[in-house]
């Protein structure tokens, strides 16, 4: 199986980033987290997406804020698919949004909600599932164990308004 790459653009966004990292965990998907800058690091930045193929990965996440830069250059870099997660520091995120979304032709990166770090990792394996049978599998499941969860709440909730 192909690794996930799990790139910030600051410490900072660890808390927001472990949310990924455990849905990964929870995939049993393995995965390398790392701090790089667009604007600090951008050598370590390209050099890392230039090899990150070769090296095993098979989706990049990019979380940053701000400029949010980060997810860009990496794609700018590799041919694997990049997904970006805005980091909500400034004006509530929509500077991240809007600057991991806003991609040229050519440069495309998938984009999450603001601080949607759990939805990054479920589309890491989503895309990874496309080759992968276990994974596709592991991911119906938790499709079925949604639909249960909120028929169960229906039910809860008629009962509710049955005692009214």
């Amino acid at each position: 199986m192909k690794k996930v790459a799990v790139i910030m653009g600051s410490d900072s966004d660890f808390p927001i980033v472990k949310n990924a990292l455990a849905e990964l965990k929870k995939y049993g998907v393995e995965f390398e987290c790392r701090v790089m800058s667009a604007h600090r690091t951008p050598e370590m930045a390209a050099q890392f997406a230039k090899n990150a193929k070769s090296d095993g990965f098979g989706v990049i996440i990019c979380a940053a804020g701000m400029a949010a830069h980060l997810a860009g250059v990496i794609a700018g870099n590799t041919t694997l698919p990049v997904i970006g997660i805005p980091i909500k520091s400034t004006f509530e995120g929509l500077d991240a949004l809007l600057a991991t979304v806003q991609m040229p032709s050519g440069i495309p990166v998938a984009t999450v909600a603001v601080n949607g770090a759990k939805n990054a990792a479920i589309l890491a394996v989503q895309m990874l599932a496309l080759s992968d049978d276990t994974l596709a599998a592991k991911l119906e499941a938790e499709k079925q164990a949604m639909i249960e969860g909120v028929a169960a709440k229906d039910k809860a909730l008629q009962e509710q308004i049955a005692q009214l």
